[in-house]
């Protein structure tokens, strides 16, 4: 799952804080841009099959 809101990599080390922009590089220093949100799930978790199935039958 991809966001349309992009981080500039490099924020730690040329910025004062987060930068945010929807294009591939940072407007401010030309960086590449990183997706902004975490992915959902881990596709390697050990205990998936079980959390979703309590989930299921907790409905």
């Amino acid at each position: 799952m991809k966001s349309d809101i992009r981080v500039c990599s490099a924020w730690r080390e040329a910025h004062d804080g987060p930068v945010y922009t929807l294009s591939d590089t940072c407007p401010d220093c030309g960086a590449e841009t990183a997706n902004s949100a975490p992915a959902p799930f881990d596709p390697t978790d050990p205990h998936g099959e079980y959390r979703r199935a309590l989930k299921r039958r907790n409905r």
